[in-house]
């Protein structure tokens, strides 16, 4: 199961971004060629093992949305991207994001108190994208029903835990060792 996915992993390339160690994938950068078919598998199992349910299905820009679009092509949920550019919209909200790279603002347009949402993703590494976008919702008032990602990294998903109490799913776990990707399989309700 996940073959596809697993594969993908295994053949990224390995760069270092200061001392992290970022590997490049078509699942968290888009390139190298992101085939529908890993796609489709990633959204398969996603529905498979989490049975998103909710009013909306909340992503982050930039990675997050191919995911997020064939997962509400999947599930017929729509979805609403977290963006990197302010519309001064009402009801904006701000959000600062640090990563274990990059820091940054985020907006989040199109979220209402007590809509029941699902947050997906492509990565959690440091957990700093997703504590940011958490903290934001739950200002918000919304109801997170799943914190979802397709790749665990790193302590990120920890990290998120034991700041928010949210429990982040994941597919698959990654490490890079050597400077190469291990994935280790995460069975169906394994995590946490």
């Amino acid at each position: 199961m996940l073959d596809k996915l697993k594969e993908s992993l295994r053949n990224s390339p390995v760069i270092k971004k200061g001392e992290y160690d970022y590997f490049v994938n078509p699942v968290t950068d888009g390139i190298p060629l992101t085939e529908p078919e890993l796609l489709e598998e990633v959204a398969e199992e996603i529905v498979r093992r989490f049975r998103p349910e909710a009013d909306k299905i909340i992503c982050i820009e930039a990675m997050g949305i191919h995911h997020a679009t064939v997962l509400s092509l999947k599930t017929g949920i729509p979805f609403v991207v977290v963006r990197k550019r302010r519309y001064g919209l009402p009801g904006e909200v701000a959000v600062h994001q640090m990563t274990g790279y990059s820091e940054g603002e985020l907006y989040i347009n199109g979220v209402e108190e007590g809509d029941r949402v699902v947050v997906i993703d492509d990565v959690v590494s440091t957990g700093g994208t997703l504590l940011a976008v958490l903290e934001a919702l739950r200002e918000i008032d919304v109801d997170v029903r799943d914190v979802i990602t397709v790749i665990d990294k790193g302590e990120g998903s920890r990290v998120v835990r034991e700041r928010t109490g949210f429990s982040v799913k994941s597919l698959v776990k990654v490490d890079v060792i050597d400077g190469r990707v291990k994935v280790e399989d995460i069975p169906a309700g394994g995590q946490d």
